[in-house]
Formats: structure tokens, C-alpha cells, sequence
């Protein structure tokens, strides 16, 4: 549990390191911004070139044709060069020009206090470093994030500078030697592209160690994923650095008079984000069984951590189109015990006994419940074995965040609990039961809202007249205090106990700039909504509860790819070494390029 408590931290910071980057302003904000950029430079070259109030007249009249250039050239990229590229909208042409104006003010605001003092040609050569500065920019993040061919790279890197340029040159007709600017200009490209492809090979060479590819390919794959929704450019990089693995999915189905129900446990993480590997797979899995069998499933999670996440989508398909074609088996025992809870000062356990199959859940609610070691598991099968219970399910509720807690008392206390759940289980006598299902798909929570495509199941058990219910959210983990909530809600409707979990979807991380990267069940959506819509699941379960059946298997799935902690580390770890080595590198070369750029600035 600490090693997964640090590599979840790992996954954390990189997903924020990815977030930071697709905070941009609004199209209409850029503009507006850019136009008061342009404007603070026009009116700048009056103070420093033409100290008169028709020097006034013929800034305000460049700080005109500044934005008249900047708004043309925005939507010649957004309609014209990009107009197939995936990423770049007017929106994001815009805020980049935004960002490139920023830029070269720094230059011109320089510029300008030399000159002020000095010689006005400083005005313009700080202007044409700045100009260089931009060019330099924008080598590098069109490179890094545009998926359109060289030829639009090229013109969407140099054309915009250069229609920008143009006011600055007229404005400049009679203080300059334009046959000189014009060799500067080609001689600035040549150094531009020089210097940015060096800075962008030194840290594509950080990844090339670290993983096996260049880290800015990498990113413009997470690029196309977070903006186009676009899977497999990501997932390619997976599947190269994931290793084969037999995955194994247990199933308990109950049949009853009028419903099937399974719960499904696969030894499978649904990571590591958004669309990406088994991402979907609780929703997708879920959705597989009940189009095939009618009824209803719910999908668990196991013990496990990132470590079992897949590559693809594709893996995930595998998974489900075995356990489709496995769930056949006929249900053939009638008898379960009471549903059992044992809680300490830390945990709480769960379990109730399926014929032969014992179904153990574990929770640190209310403190931070994440994933747990597949090894907490080890030492109660044993004694499960012999008691002659057949096999143990263990599943993590995974149904409170709250703080940190320490992991070595936690999974402690939670072994103490399952031992003493266990023995009290078992020591119950087997009756007959009945089960109902129900899942409800509540249409205001969405996947930004934390909410998966699978909604909220709530499975129920009756077993001599007491009843239990089982609250599946399809959500990545809950805040505190809600499940507590839930479960008083539902004994006012007639039911005696049981116990809410999250599937730990997640498909809802990446998907919202908040600082987790994602919303946990009940952060931003209203509770009361929340308990109506378990409510209203757990009595349309109740409505068809029947006398059932019970029977254990599980699914051997071969060969499927899995990303694998270590793989999945380093991809997690790559921003942080990528950042790290740009930190580094980042004053030596542009110094040097920008002290080749001044030495021919001095001749203009």
C-alpha cells in the first residue's frame, strides 16, 4: 500500500503536469488581450521614435495594424492551415498568439528603455531579437503539438511573425536598412530552427533513455487523447512498453426467478485515464454481460493497483469478450449466510458466504480508502481454506477520500477485521435467500461530474428476512462522510446494512482541470440527488427480489497486455525528468542563440 500510495502519486503529478497546459483563455479574452498588447506597443514607439502628438496619431495607427495583422493571421491558421488539425481551433490559434505577443513585448518594452536613452535603432533590433524569440516559440510548440504536415509546421511558424512584422517595417522606413533586415530575417529562421530542434532533441533524448521514445511524441499522443478523444496514438506507446500476463476474472452469478445478477471481479486496474487501456472497462464489462444474459452486473474492484492496468482498449475487449462467452455456467447452490460486518478504531469488513465462495470487502471509511496489495488477501484465503471454503472474492470499496493514513497500521487493521469477519461468517448457518438488482443512470452526472457511464447499481440479498444491500457507483472513489449517508438512507426504505463502493473508473480522471484531476463520487454533485437516485435503485431491487441460486467461477484470460508498474512509473515519471532537463538546458542555448542573433543585430 505505500508503494502504491507514492505511485499514485507519481500518476497524480503527471496528470497535473499535462492539466496545467490546456488552461487558456477564451477566444474572445485572447483577442482582447492581444489588442491591448498591440496597442501598449504602438503607443511605446511614439515615446521612444516620434515625441509629437502626430507620433501619437502614428502609434495608435500601428497598434491598429498590429491587431489587424494578429486577427488576419489568426484565422488564416484556425480556417485555412489547421483547418484538419485536431488541436488547433481558433481558440488555441489564438491564445498561442496571445502567448507569442507576450513574449515579444518582453523584447520591445527593452527595447524601447534603451532607446530611450540611447540610440532609437535599439528599439528595432530588440524588436527583431524579439521577433527571433517568437520564431523560437513556435518552432517548438507547433512542433510538439500539431499533428498537421511539415508544410503547415512551416508556414504556421513563420508566416504569422512575419504578417506581424510587417507594420513594424513600415513604421520603420526611414531608420532602417531593409536589404539588411531582410538578410536578418532569413538568417533568424536559420538560427531559429537550428537552436529549436537542438532543445528539442536533447529532451526527446531524456525519454529515449528513460523509456524507449521520444517524451514530446508521447505528449502529443496525450495531446490528441485529451483534446480529440483520440486512444490509440497513446496507446501504441503502451502496448510497446506492456508486458503479457494471464488475467483472471471472477464471477459469482445468482439466478432467480425473474433476474440474473453477477458480480464481477477482474484481476484488471480500470486505468490509468480517461479513454485510455481499461479505462472503461467496469462500464464496457458491465454493459457486455447484461446485453448478453439480460438482468444486471455490477464490476468490483479487486486487490490491485496501477500496476494492472491495460494497454488498449482493445485488451479490454478481450476481457470482456472471454467472460461473455465463460458466464454460461448454471447457478446450482440456494443457501447464503447473513451479511456480516466487523469494524475496528480503522477499518471495516464485510463478508457474506455464497454456498462455497465467500465474498470479503474491506474499507477504511471514513478515512482515504485507495487501492490495497493483492498480498492482504494471501493470509485470509488460507484460513479460508480451512474452514473448506472454496474460494475467497475480495473486493475494495474504495468508497472514501480523506487525507492520508499510514499504510502499514491500515492494512493491519484491515487483516484483523477480515480474520474476525471471517470466523463469525462461517460460524452462521447457510439459508435460502433471495436477490434483486437495479441500476439507475442519472442524466445530470456526467463523466466531468465523476460519474461513469455505468451509473449506480444497488444489488440486494434477503436472507431470512434480513436484507443487504450492495451500492455499486461507477465512479473513482467517494468523499467522506457520503457513504454514511447512503447507508442511513436506505434503512429507512427496509434495509438492515451493507456496504457502498466505487469502481474506480478512470475513465473520469483527466477529463476536468480541477487539482486532483478528476471529481470523486458526491464532490460536485448534490447529495440529496445522489441518495434519491441509490433510493430509488435500491427499492426497484426490492421490487423484484426472488428466491435464487449461486455459483462461483472465474475466467483465465491469456496473454493479455499489461502496462506493468514499472512501465507505467517511468511514463509517470517522464514529465518531471523532462521538465527537469529543460530547466537545465534552457539558459545556455537560448543565451548562446540570442548572442548569435546580437552579433548580426549589430550591423542593422
Amino acid at each position: 500500500m505505500v508503494a502504491n500510495d507514492s505511485f499514485n502519486q507519481y500518476l497524480d503529478r503527471a496528470v497535473r503536469h499535462y492539466a496545467s497546459l490546456f488552461t487558456l483563455p477564451s477566444y474572445k479574452k485572447s483577442l482582447m488581450l492581444s489588442a491591448l498588447v498591440c496597442l501598449t506597443v504602438g503607443l511605446l514607439y511614439v515615446l521612444v521614435l516620434h515625441r509629437s502628438l502626430l507620433g501619437l496619431t502614428r502609434g495608435l495607427l500601428l497598434g491598429v495594424m498590429l491587431v489587424a495583422s494578429t486577427v488576419l493571421s489568426n484565422y488564416f491558421l484556425g480556417f485555412y492551415v489547421f483547418k484538419k488539425d485536431p488541436v488547433y481551433d481558433l481558440r488555441r490559434v489564438a491564445a498561442f498568439s496571445l502567448f507569442c505577443w507576450v513574449l515579444w513585448l518582453f523584447f520591445i518594452l527593452m527595447g524601447c528603455a534603451v532607446s530611450f536613452f540611447s540610440d532609437s535603432t535599439w528599439a528595432i533590433r530588440l524588436c527583431l531579437l524579439g521577433f527571433s524569440a517568437v520564431l523560437i516559440l513556435r518552432f517548438i510548440v507547433l512542433y510538439v503539438t500539431s499533428s498537421s504536415g511539415v508544410g503547415c509546421f512551416l508556414v504556421a511558424s513563420i508566416v504569422p511573425p512575419l504578417f506581424c512584422l510587417m507594420p513594424f517595417m513600415v513604421f520603420w522606413i526611414n531608420l532602417a536598412n531593409f536589404l539588411r533586415i531582410s538578410i536578418f530575417l532569413l538568417y533568424a529562421i536559420g538560427i531559429a530552427l537550428l537552436s529549436s530542434f537542438l532543445f528539442i532533441a536533447l529532451l526527446n533524448n531524456v525519454g529515449k533513455q528513460a523509456v524507449g521514445f521520444p517524451p514530446l511524441s508521447i505528449f502529443k499522443a496525450f495531446l490528441l487523447n485529451w483534446i480529440a478523444d483520440l486512444n490509440k496514438p497513446f496507446e501504441i506507446y503502451l502496448e510497446s512498453l506492456s508486458n503479457e500476463s494471464d488475467v483472471r476474472v471472477s464471477i459469482i452469478r445468482f439466478e432467480g426467478e425473474t433476474n440474473n445478477v453477477f458480480m464481477i471481479v477482474p484481476s484488471v486496474h480500470p486505468g490509468p485515464f480517461k479513454n485510455i487501456g481499461s479505462s472503461f472497462l467496469p462500464s464496457m464489462l458491465k454493459t457486455g454481460v447484461e446485453r448478453k444474459f439480460g438482468g444486471v452486473a455490477c464490476v468490483l474492484l479487486g486487490l490491485l493497483g496501477h500496476e494492472f492496468d491495460l494497454a488498449s482498449q482493445n485488451e479490454s475487449q478481450k476481457i470482456i469478450d472471454y467472460v461473455v462467452e465463460s458466464a454460461v455456467f448454471k447457478a446450482e447452490e440456494h443457501n447464503a449466510t447473513h451479511f456480516v460486518k466487523v469494524r475496528n478504531e480503522l477499518a471495516t469488513t464485510c463478508c457474506q458466504i455464497f454456498g462455497k465462495t465467500a465474498l470479503i470487502t474491506f474499507s477504511l471509511a471514513p478515512n482515504t480508502t485507495e487501492d490495497l496489495p493483492q498480498e492482504l488477501g494471501s493470509a485470509i484465503q488460507r484460513k479460508a481454506e480451512k474452514f473448506r471454503l472454496e474460494e475467497c472474492v475480495f473486493v475494495n470499496a474504495h468508497n472514501s477520500i480523506n487525507g492520508t493514513l499510514d499504510s502499514k497500521q491500515a492494512l493491519e487493521a484491515l487483516e484483523s477485521t477480515a480474520m474476525a469477519c471471517l470466523e463469525k461468517a462461517v460460524s452462521m448457518e447457510k439459508l435460502p435467500f433471495k436477490i434483486g438488482a437495479a441500476t439507475v443512470m442519472p442524466k445530470e452526472f456526467k463523466l466531468s461530474d465523476g460519474m461513469g457511464p455505468g451509473g449506480i447499481t444497488v444489488v440486494v440479498v434477503e436472507v431470512a428476512g434480513r436484507k443487504t444491500a450492495y451500492v455499486v457507483f461507477d465512479g473513482n472513489n467517494m468523499v467522506s462522510g457520503l457513504r454514511e449517508k447512503i447507508l442511513l438512507a436506505l434503512q429507512s426504505i427496509g434495509i438492515d446494512d451493507g456496504e457502498v463502493f466505487t469502481t474506480d473508473t478512470h475513465s473520469v480522471n483527466a477529463v476536468t482541470l480541477s487539482a486532483r484531476g478528476y471529481h470523486p463520487i458526491g464532490e460536485v454533485m448534490n447529495h440529496e440527488r445522489l441518495i434519491e437516485y441509490v433510493t430509488e435503485a435500491a427499492r426497484n431491487a426490492l421490487a423484484n427480489l426472488s428466491q435464487a441460486k449461486v455459483k462461483f467461477s472465474y475466467v483465465q484470460i491469456p496473454r493479455v497486455k499489461v502496462i506493468g508498474r514499472e512501465s507505467l512509473e517511468k511514463l509517470c515519471m517522464l514529465p518531471d525528468m523532462v521538465v527537469r532537463r529543460a530547466k537545465r538546458i534552457v539558459a545556455p542555448l537560448f543565451i548562446a542563440t540570442s548572442l548569435l542573433l546580437m552579433l548580426f543585430l549589430l550591423l542593422v
